[in-house]
């Protein structure tokens, strides 16, 4: 099961702040502290930054309040109301209250009905770990529409009054970086029918807190980690903490060079494992708090080879601030509101966190509107006008008859391919299931490029059938990604499946699929989808169950073939609703069908090669 952003929403309280207010804002800036001031907002870049605090300083609304704000901005966007929602997950560095959980007041403020709660703690990254929890339920299936905030009132610790003896140049360093605001995401099983929506394709977080002292810190005495006796609850009192200066929240700036490094190691073995096609990445939202981190990265990146458009960055920093953890979803929404994402293109998010070095990466692809609504009535999409009672037997019928006599032969083949046999004797082995995979992957990853060519060689009186090639291009092109992963769950090494060559049958099949989908108007493929999506459908969870079974695998071992064998369900119904229209006439059935037949020839050829490598 999938998981969607169907909306998006932000509120930033207040009118924006620019950067000669600020001083007036937070207030007690002396002259040191005016120069320190004038230093890091030349280097961070913020020119606008929103504070829930009035022009004396005081406090305007909760942070509980701004997240409420934000999660009313999504719903009306999705056009929902609290009731809807099963599922409420928050992210901030600091709520209003110590006790109880973040989620719980934004909840009790927010209202609804029941429903699950989870209070990601943190810093920047927490809001990546409340994206990930909320997309696992829902792919899971276990909650139905959640929400996720990030929200950030930061401005709290940031004024004159907490600085009693003037604080270090780390203190003020983040006094004029953060501000305050909140930003939510709306999470569904389904994408929305109005619009398009944004496919999570997966989220991964990582502490390095093993390798790294703290960075970015409050409640802790000096040194490079807490200790017994060393804490804000040590102190006696929170006035003596305060007193103490461990009530400010400090960033030791000399650790920012690290942590870019860090991040862009982390972003590199992402591109390792396959998670990440630099060339296909179309959006790039990098949280960050000053634009010297930008400058790093994209450095970095030029030094290997790797340099990105920056066309392809964005970042609202100047405009909208620093606001911690409800950054990337502030910068999600302004997107999301522009409609800078257009169907079939790839986001990723990343959020870099400094508290002790941890990072939050995510992948997006857009999906549009259309393809869920055709998913959900193919046959009144596709379905023909009534023929008369005298007109022929429509050629359709006589398609799918001669598609399944090719189909009965097409089984018999496999049956009798020596991998396939011994998968069914029980006699497989794990060197078998490598070997299957290593093969495939050569042709999977070609997949979404011949569909992609046939896409664009459909004219204009085709034009629904060129809607459908690219949308599924867009469902398949990573599915090579998600096999190197089971490969290398199996003890395979990326490195050589990757540059593995196509075997014999492997060769002629690729060949065969780029010079048909070459040619104008190739209808005939609808005979090779047939096929290929026949195998997903009606043998690929079978195989995975039974490999499962027989080597004793995982999930993760198994989850290319046993998601073919769900998503290709889908795929195959659609087909069908095409085969079923007016378009397939005499010829194009005739093609649709030798289509089929050489593909089912060229596909065993390319199992029996198993045992030839």
């Amino acid at each position: 099961m999938n998981a969607y952003i169907t909306a998006a929403g932000a509120y930033l309280p207040g009118d924006p702040v620019g950067n000669d207010e600020i001083a007036a804002r937070l207030g007690g800036v002396d002259e040191r502290g005016d120069r320190l001031r004038r230093r890091i907002l030349a280097a961070n870049g913020i020119a606008e930054r929103h504070y829930a605090l009035d022009a004396q300083g005081r406090t305007t609304e909760l942070n509980e309040e701004l997240a409420a704000a934000a999660l009313r901005a999504v719903l009306e966007d999705r056009g929902a109301l609290p009731r809807d929602l099963d599922m409420l997950a928050t992210a901030t560095t600091q709520g209003d209250l110590l006790v109880p959980g973040f989620a719980s007041m934004v909840h009790g403020r927010l209202g609804g009905g029941p429903m699950q709660l989870l209070s990601a703690a943190g810093v920047c990254a927490s809001s990546l770990a409340a994206l990930d929890a909320a997309v696992a339920k829902v792919r899971l299936g276990d909650r139905r529409r959640a929400a996720v905030v990030g929200s950030e009132l930061s401005s709290r610790w940031l004024r004159a009054s907490r600085f009693h003896g003037g604080g270090d140049a780390d203190a003020h360093f983040l006094r004029w970086m953060l501000s305050d605001g909140a930003g939510a995401v709306l999470v569904e099983a389904e994408p929305r029918p109005d619009r398009p929506s944004l496919r999570v394709d997966w989220v991964r977080t990582v502490s390095l807190a093993h390798e790294h002292a703290v960075v970015m810190r409050a409640g802790m005495g000096e040194g490079p980690d807490p200790a017994a006796g060393r804490t804000w609850q040590d102190m006696g009192s929170a006035a003596a903490a305060e007193q103490a200066g461990m009530m400010l929240l400090r960033q030791d700036t000399s650790a920012l060079g690290a942590l870019a490094e860090a991040g862009l190691r982390e972003f590199e073995s992402l591109t390792k494992e396959g998670l990440i096609d630099l060339k296909r990445l179309d959006h790039v939202l990098c949280h960050y708090s000053t634009n010297a981190f930008r400058d790093i990265v994209f450095e970095r990146l030029a030094e290997t080879g790797a340099s990105i458009d920056t066309g392809r960055w964005f970042s609202n920093l100047e405009t909208r601030g620093n606001t911690g953890a409800a950054s990337i979803f502030i910068a999600l929404e302004e997107c999301w509101r522009t409609g800078r994402f257009e169907p079939g293109q790839t986001v990723l998010l990343a959020v870099p966190e400094s508290g002790r070095f941890q990072f939050g990466f995510a992948h997006l692809t857009c999906v549009d509107a259309e393809r869920s609504v055709s998913a959900a009535a193919p046959v009144a999409t596709y379905s023909p006008a009534p023929e008369p009672v005298t007109a022929p037997e429509p050629p359709a019928e006589s398609v799918f008859a001669r598609l399944d006599e090719v189909w009965q032969d097409f089984e018999e083949r496999l049956a009798a391919v020596p991998v396939m046999a011994r998968l069914e004797e029980g006699t497989a082995t794990m060197e078998d299931y490598r070997r299957l995979l290593f093969n495939l992957r050569q042709q999977v990853a070609d997949g979404a490029r011949w569909i992609s060519r046939a896409a664009s060689n459909f004219s204009v009186d085709l034009f629904d059938l060129r809607s459908a090639a690219i949308g599924h291009a867009e469902e398949e092109h990573r599915d090579f990604m998600l096999l190197e992963r089971n490969y290398a769950a199996c003890g395979g090494s990326l490195e050589d499946i990757r540059a593995g060559e196509k075997n014999i049958g492997s060769e002629a099949l690729s060949a065969y699929m780029f010079h048909t989908a070459s040619q104008p108007d190739p209808i005939g493929l609808l005979g090779a989808m047939f096929i290929i999506e026949g195998l997903g459908t009606g043998k690929a969870a079978g195989w995975a169950a039974r490999f499962k079974k027989l080597l004793d695998l995982r999930d993760d071992q198994v989850s290319f073939l046993a998601y073919h064998g769900e998503a290709d369900d889908d795929h195959f119904a659609k087909l069908q609703a095409i085969l079923a229209s007016p378009r397939v006439d005499a010829p194009a059935a005739d093609a649709i069908v030798k289509t089929a037949k050489i593909v089912a020839r060229l596909y065993a050829l390319q199992l029996e090669e198993l045992d030839n490598v």
